[in-house]
């Protein structure tokens, strides 16, 4: 499949300066939770309104999406996201979970570094009819969700 890149030339990739250390409001060190060869979890920046300390796996190496991954990142990618959602199961107070990836614009991708989202899920949340309602979660309003998933996975969280 022939696919079209829609990442500018001069792209600042946000994911990628996180593992550099290059840190900002929606991008800081304690949000990371897990690191392994391949990917690396944080929580997210940008919470739903009754979905909050929601998370992203991302590769380690930048690729633009899922049509461009390479086999053994899309599995270190899809192992993670496993552990993490089971790691929300368990220490979040909630009732499931569910998973989300982004491709294009067409497709909701704003950020040109593959990602893929695991949200906290209740009963009646309405996750997917109140996305536009999503706010930037504060640095310090992350960090209590993420203490409590580096505890439960006990995997490195620094790069």
């Amino acid at each position: 499949m022939s696919t079209t890149s829609h990442e500018p030339a001069d792209y600042s990739c946000p994911f990628c300066r996180l593992q550099r250390g290059e840190y900002d409001e929606r991008n800081q060190p304690t949000d990371v939770i897990a690191v392994t060869d391949g990917a690396y979890a944080r929580v997210a920046p940008k919470w739903w309104p009754d979905n909050p300390g929601s998370l992203l796996v991302i590769p380690r190496r930048h690729t633009e999406n899922l049509y461009s991954i390479a086999a053994a990142d899309n599995g270190a990618v899809w192992d993670l996201v496993r552990e993490v959602a089971i790691a929300i199961r368990e220490t979040y107070d909630c009732e499931g979970t569910s998973v989300r990836q982004h491709n294009e614009p067409a497709g909701d991708q704003d950020v040109w570094h593959l990602h893929v989202h695991v949200f906290p899920r209740r009963e009646g949340d309405d996750l997917y009819g109140r996305h536009r309602e999503a706010h930037w979660a504060a640095p310090a309003e992350r960090g209590a969700y993420a203490e409590r998933l580096r505890a439960r996975l006990g995997l490195a969280h620094t790069f």
